[in-house]
């Protein structure tokens, strides 16, 4: 039977989530550097998978926080990512199609084991973060379902994932096949890291393929290299139909053709946690834009997703995104 259409499908680093609380002394037992980020190799993700109990897994990576905050509002959302045919690649597949994110990817059975960040949480709300990247690394333009991209209003594309060559070949060819079926792309750079590695890369795929960019200050600033946020902003009108470019406690300011609109954060009552924050701001931005919505509306709805996922820790709500903006904006704006 021939599936419908959908409004959004992610390309992404297919990562499960694996969340231990864990105490000062084991942060000291394992070698772990407290509070930090590090990317280790397969050796040492497993020695420290099996030092972790209880857990919880929940399949992550940016693009598919962004998917699932999307089906979470309501809207229909797919995911393409690289994970393996082993325990973790089944979690991953399970907890995204659970929260009904279309995931036809097929598992490759050679190579790398599914990518995981493993994640310690230690009594004073501290994440500490060690990161094998496996599988999710490999994806090509082989793995890019024709079909499903073809059926999605939107391609959205994990900056994370433009290291490979290979990667950035298939964002190209995703691409491709959205604009040749009258659709849109949209790509976060996801980190100022990688975009101080691709610069130029990055300039010439926003330049050639993308209409919708997600940023941040630091990010915007580094791909133009730029002295100011004003500087910045002046770079990117007309590189792309429209660029959303998020400043923290300052909210966002969103940018098409001759129009500026200015989006002020959403009040929380404290910051737990920002990981994700980006991510369910897309989601919201996104499924507003999914819905027609004029792009100040699409900003606030970004705002009000994204002050959700600050207030706890991981990057999935926790509380109902509908009822938030329902309470907030009024209940007609869902319909």
């Amino acid at each position: 039977m021939e599936k419908g259409p959908l409004d959004v499908v992610g390309i992404g680093n297919a990562i499960v989530d694996v969340i231990s609380h864990a105490e000062e002394k084991d942060l000291d037992d394992l070698k772990l550097a407290k509070g930090a980020m590090t990317l280790i190799d397969v050796t040492r993700a497993e020695f420290l998978y099996e030092s972790m109990t209880p857990v919880t897994e929940v399949s992550g990576g940016s693009a598919a926080n962004t998917m699932v905050g999307f089906a979470q509002l309501g809207g229909t959302a797919g995911y393409i990512g690289k994970v393996r045919n082993d325990q973790l690649g089944k979690v991953f597949r399970y907890d995204i199609s659970a929260a009904n994110v279309e995931f036809p990817t097929s598992p490759t059975v050679t190579g790398p084991p599914t990518a995981r960040c493993l994640i310690f949480v230690t009594p004073d709300a501290q994440r500490t973060m060690e990161t094998y990247l496996g599988a999710s690394v490999g994806l090509g333009p082989g793995d890019i379902n024709r079909g499903l991209v073809q059926r999605a209003k939107l391609t959205y594309l994990e900056g994370y994932l433009w290291d490979e060559s290979a990667a950035k070949e298939a964002f190209v060819l995703a691409s491709k096949i959205a604009h040749g079926a009258g659709n849109k792309v949209a790509l976060t750079l996801s980190d100022s890291f990688c975009v101080e590695r691709h610069r130029k890369s990055f300039r010439d795929l926003v330049e050639a393929h993308i209409d919708i960019l997600f940023a941040n200050e630091t990010e915007i600033l580094s791909l133009y290299q730029a002295k100011s946020f004003d500087q910045a902003l002046q770079q990117i009108r007309g590189c792309c139909e429209v660029a959303a470019l998020t400043r923290s406690e300052k909210g966002s300011v969103i940018i098409t053709g001759g129009e500026v609109h200015l989006i002020n954060a959403e009040p929380t009552d404290h910051v737990m946690d920002t990981t994700g924050a980006g991510d369910l701001f897309a989601a919201g931005f996104l499924f507003g834009l999914s819905r027609g919505y004029k792009l100040a509306v699409c900003g606030r709805i970004g705002s009000i997703c994204s002050a959700e996922i600050i207030g706890h820790f991981g990057a999935r709500p926790e509380a109902s995104l509908n009822q938030l903006i329902a309470e907030k904006m009024g209940p007609d704006v869902l319909d």
